[in-house]
């Protein structure tokens, strides 16, 4: 029977620290600008748009974010997604669908859509998802979903922030929030003024706002270290725990026997495989190895070319199988090797002969 002697002389530890919590909805980015005239009749520019402005003092990434629009007492939003980042004091321009060919072309935008707001009445929605929203029949009833980073309602909208909708919009005019995008009230029609459009893109120049920044989201946040000892893994897996010519004559050669030999390791320099044997009992036979390396090994000298080297008697130095330079794959190592004869069966006396192979595994 075959032995396996896996030799270990290695120490690995790892340390996992707690990784950093994703970004969630930031207090900072709103929407400052409403246009919904865009391409009407007398209209100032040619498609309708939609302003957001980082009020806060960190950037905002906005993948995963939207825009979306729903009608004044609709419930069914349209979702325009969202790319890129907005820093500190920036604008983002978002262009939407046209209602005709009067006006000027609006700022390169920075995202676009399809949506056609329309300009006596609608809800515009900030929202830190994809998914399209289904709230809007009351009032407040949006500002409940914590995905809804911001809310806008205009004219005949039913819902909106605070105590009352913003102005109505025209061909000629825009929902502006105060302070250039600073004033938050969380109250639409106190922070919005319809005024003449002024889009603005990320390339518009920054805005710092005025006083103290604004305050944190409700919630604290507390670390914790995490760690974790990973210990060495090196191991060996034989294809067969015993190797059998069967009856042998004189002067024949058997067949190799396939011996594949399974090497899991997670040593980062990789490892190193050999084999040795005792000598058979009651005379020694002519035994030796052939084989081939797997994905990233390197076969040992003594094998290469498809050759059958002799497998040395201990003590005499073990043949080198081969040598990796990584750990191992998932799944481990497959070293397909062959045990078989380097020259015919010499004329021994009759009888039941036994050796013992032993495959060993040393981290590098």
């Amino acid at each position: 029977m075959h032995r396996i002697r896996v030799l270990v002389l290695l120490c690995l530890s790892g340390l996992l620290l707690a990784a950093p919590a994703a970004q969630s909805a930031s207090p900072g980015l709103v929407v400052s600008q409403v246009y919904a005239g865009g391409g009407n009749s007398g209209a100032t520019y040619a498609n309708d748009y939609v302003e957001l402005f980082n009020r806060g003092t960190a950037a905002v990434d906005l993948s995963g974010w939207t825009v979306q629009y729903a009608t004044a007492s609709g419930t069914s939003w349209q979702a325009t997604a969202l790319a890129g980042s907005v820093a500190p004091g920036r604008y983002y321009l978002v262009q939407l669908a046209s209602g005709g060919t009067s006006g000027a072309a609006l700022p390169a935008p920075d995202a676009t859509g399809t949506t056609n707001l329309a300009a006596s009445g609608g809800k515009v929605a900030l929202v830190h998802d994809t998914a399209a929203l289904t709230c809007g029949a009351t009032a407040g009833s949006c500002s409940a979903s914590p995905l809804v980073t911001d809310l806008l309602g205009y004219g005949s909208a039913t819902d909106y922030e605070g105590t009352g909708p913003a102005a109505a919009l025209g061909n000629t005019t825009a929902a502006l929030r105060a302070g250039d995008g600073c004033v938050d009230t969380d109250v639409n029609s106190a922070d919005f003024a319809a005024a003449s459009p002024a889009p603005r893109n990320s390339a518009s120049p920054a805005t710092t706002c005025g006083g103290a920044p604004p305050p944190p989201g409700s919630g604290v946040s507390q670390g914790a270290a995490v760690d974790v000892q990973i210990e060495p893994v090196l191991t060996i897996a034989l294809e067969r725990p015993s190797v059998s010519f069967g009856s042998v004559a004189a002067g024949a050669t058997p067949a190799a026997v396939s011996e594949r030999v399974t090497v899991t390791s997670n040593n980062g320099t990789g490892y190193a495989l050999s084999v040795h044997r005792s000598a058979f009992a009651p005379a020694d036979l002519p035994l030796g190895l052939s084989g081939s390396a797997p994905s990233g090994g390197q076969l040992g000298g003594a094998l290469a070319g498809g050759a059958t080297a002799p497998i040395p008697i201990a003590p005499v130095a073990d043949l080198l199988v081969g040598t990796t330079a990584a750990p191992s794959a998932a799944a481990g190592d497959v070293w397909p090797t062959n045990i078989g004869f380097t020259s015919p069966v010499p004329a021994v006396p009759s009888g039941h002969y036994t050796a013992t192979v032993t495959y060993t595994v040393i981290g590098r």
